[in-house]
């Protein structure tokens, strides 16, 4: 079986992320593996599923999450290592 890709949005501010992630669902056939927030307003959500669908979930997020407020990063590993597991929300 091929390896799920990776994707997350980081946003400041949780109204952009629930606007994001909204729109990331609703674009593609993504799960929501979790959220996490390290502070200073930040707050990044994890996404997963084929690389197709990760990339195209993550743009429309972004996008939508950039018309409400701030998008701070962006990122797709298309075969992330096991051990990045430790280190994303949802784990």
């Amino acid at each position: 079986m091929a390896k799920l890709a990776l994707g997350l949005i980081e946003t400041r501010g949780m109204i952009p992320l629930v606007e994001g992630v909204d729109a990331a669902l609703k674009a593609a056939n993504v799960t929501l593996k979790g959220t996490r927030m390290p502070g200073s307003g930040l707050i990044t959500a994890a996404l997963v599923g084929d690389v197709a669908a990760v990339r195209a979930a993550t743009e429309a997020g972004a996008a939508a999450a950039a018309r409400v407020g701030e998008v701070v990063s962006v990122e797709v590993l298309s075969r992330p290592h096991d051990e990045v597991a430790k280190v994303t929300p949802g784990q």
